[in-house]
């Protein structure tokens, strides 16, 4: 890989809140007040969304907006797999998660026969499916789209005809199902799950690092043993979502907030440690919310802060 390119995804319809879409222009906000030239060195790619939704009526409550959502994964699917089809490096930032299950199908267009590893820093699991979601919000789907599984096991929803086809395109998007092997995707400090994700992680085997397992072992433990479990994949994703950290000590400014986290020093330390790993092809940051943020904009100026120094990272790196 030769240059570094961002990614802006502002699309926001798969939260359960309203906000995420700023969250670029949050951190932009802070990359200005810090007189960084970081949104202006780099050649920037801007995803079309699909936010005009967010003003129409929901017609699938079992995966509200997924018609919008099938269209965000494809846009954002091409820009990813265009930025590594010129053997330059991907940083994604976007507004909600959902759209990461597109960032992953993007490598996998570009990839098609390399084995992807799936870093997954994050809250929550976001192992859910339309048959088994509580919410509907589909933020809380993408890796069981990138697993390609419906999860029949756990079910307790029967989606309408137009929802099965419409996630049906989202699992087998640009014709690869599975993108990913429930054995390549590694959970760090999720916290906040619901029984069909805890019973399907259990089912498939599916590892999460603690943050009580984080502090116990170490930081450096814990990325020598992420590296060992992914040792046979040809590539790495890394997906940071900022609610991995403890919003007590950082702020609320994510959709969804939740307390016993990472610090912002351990969560950098684990981005940072994974973007500079040779096998890393992609990363992404996701789900700031200025909006939400009772710090003012803390949220941004925290991830602001870890996404700075990862890019001094990757351009050492590259």
């Amino acid at each position: 890989m030769t240059e570094i390119k961002i990614i802006e995804n502002t699309s926001e319809i798969a939260a359960g809140t309203r906000g995420a879409s700023l969250g670029v222009g949050a951190l932009k906000v802070v990359a200005h007040n810090h007189e960084s030239e970081l949104f202006g060195k780099y050649e920037r790619y801007i995803v079309e969304d699909e936010n005009e939704l967010l003003n129409r009526p929901v017609q699938y409550p079992t995966a509200k907006r997924i018609e919008g959502v099938v269209q965000v994964y494809q846009n954002v699917s091409d820009v990813v797999s265009h930025v590594l089809d010129n053997d330059n490096f991907p940083l994604v930032l976007a507004g909600d998660h959902a759209s990461a299950g597109g960032t992953i199908a993007g490598i996998k267009k570009s990839h098609p026969d390399k084995r992807l590893g799936v870093i997954w820093i994050d809250a929550h699991a976001d192992l859910h499916t339309p048959y088994t979601t509580p919410s509907g919000n589909i933020h809380g789907m993408p890796l069981a789209t990138a697993l390609g599984t419906d999860n029949l096991e756990s079910q307790i929803n029967d989606p309408v005809e137009e929802v099965k086809t419409y996630w049906n395109q989202m699992k087998d998007l640009n014709g690869v199902t599975p993108k990913i092997q429930s054995e390549d995707l590694v959970f760090i400090a999720v916290r906040d799950t619901e029984k069909p994700e805890d019973d399907l992680m259990e089912r498939r085997g599916i590892r999460n690092f603690s943050v009580d397992e984080v502090r116990q072992k170490g930081l450096q433990t814990v990325v020598t043993e992420i590296k060992e479990k992914l040792s046979d994949c040809d590539i790495v994703y890394v997906s940071f979502d900022v609610d991995s950290m403890d919003c007590i000590l950082v702020s609320k400014g994510t959709g969804t907030p939740v307390e016993n986290g990472l610090t912002p020093e351990e969560a950098e330390h684990f981005v940072r440690q994974f973007s500079s790993w040779d096998k890393c092809c992609c990363v992404e940051f996701v789900e700031i919310n200025p909006c939400l943020d009772n710090k003012i904009n803390k949220m941004a100026e925290v991830a602001f802060d870890i996404l700075d120094k990862t890019l001094i990272d990757l351009e050492n790196r590259l």
